[in-house]
């Protein structure tokens, strides 16, 4: 279990990271109704081990985690699982699927065998979801409309098997600056468009506030996914963007992004799942992870739980 020291406890009430700005709000207790849908992504963390992320999250009260597959690996997949029982953390999803949108053969074939491990996995630890991150151009290919096909065949290859595992797919949608390296699809609106081929049940689409704020008509695309959101994840946009892009995702309510919207078009689309704070920044991965979690908790508390639901405003 982690444990904190008196100056980290002291900071934890006192300033919020990567701001250094004092704490608008106290930080929740362990037991805070309001914490009862938040789960720490795993990689807003990314210097804590799995297992030191599943004792922060039992620190700080948080209920749940979303999960990477490569350290899980590292700790071992029986490991992870047993240390999961025994936490009673839910996993909220596992990261990541996908990335198969190469033209080659053999590639191809690659992905789709590691996909399957993916779901294998996904099943193992008994998470919500297996998120599906499409993949790009392929080195020297400027077809995005092919890549965009070949990501669509490539989900319906998979979904039988996911279906006989017990295993929802997740596409997560990008915003348009990853379209070249991570993610051809990039709108809620063209993930919906691949995930409407097959039943609800099998496949839905990852809400992420960093990859849809900026899209026309989201608000809509949002309560067209009715029963199809399988992931709301949340985080900022900050300005000026990082060199480094990928790195650009902020705390939220240091950025742009209209929470309350969102998160109550998200409620009213009937998603009651976990909320996942996803956060790739090079400040924040710098930052204590106890004083990360903190300020996890205080902004969500204060932006996005009040929007779920009723029961939790207060």
């Amino acid at each position: 279990m982690a444990t904190l020291s008196a100056d980290v406890s002291a900071a934890l009430e006192t300033v919020d990271v990567p701001s250094g700005c004092p704490a608008r709000i106290p930080t929740p207790l362990p037991g805070d109704p309001r914490l009862s849908r938040l789960s720490l992504n795993q990689r807003t963390t990314a210097a804590w081990s799995v297992r030191e992320a599943i004792d922060g999250c039992l620190a700080a009260g948080i209920g749940a985690i979303g999960l990477w597959r490569e350290p899980v690996a590292g700790a071992g997949l029986a490991t992870t699982k047993a240390w999961i029982a025994e936490s009673g953390l839910r996993v909220s999803s596992i990261c990541r699927g996908g990335f198969f949108t190469c033209s080659d053969r053999a590639e191809r074939g690659a992905a789709h065998w590691s996909n399957v491990a993916a779901i294998d996995e996904t099943a193992e630890l008994g998470a919500a979801t297996l998120v599906l991150v499409p993949g790009g151009l392929p080195r020297g290919d400027r077809d995005i409309v092919g890549a965009r096909a070949r990501a669509a065949e490539a989900i319906a290859e998979l979904v039988p098997y996911a279906r006989d595992s017990g295993v929802r797919l997740g596409i997560e949608p990008m915003h348009p600056i990853f379209a070249a390296d991570r993610g051809v699809v990039s709108t809620l609106h063209e993930a919906l468009d691949i995930a409407e081929q097959f039943p609800a049940s099998q496949v839905g689409v990852v809400v992420d506030t960093f990859h849809v704020w900026w899209e026309p008509g989201v608000l809509e695309q949002i309560a067209r996914a009715t029963g199809r959101i399988v992931s709301y994840q949340v985080c900022d946009w900050i300005t000026p963007l990082p060199a480094d892009t990928l790195l650009s995702r902020g705390m939220m309510g240091d950025g742009h992004i209209d929470f309350a919207a969102l998160t109550s078009a998200v409620a009213v689309a009937g998603y009651s799942g976990d909320v996942e704070v996803e956060i790739f920044n090079a400040d924040v991965w710098a930052a204590p992870g106890e004083q990360v979690v903190a300020t996890i908790a205080r902004r969500y508390v204060e932006l996005v739980a009040p929007h779920l639901c009723p029961a939790i405003t207060r």
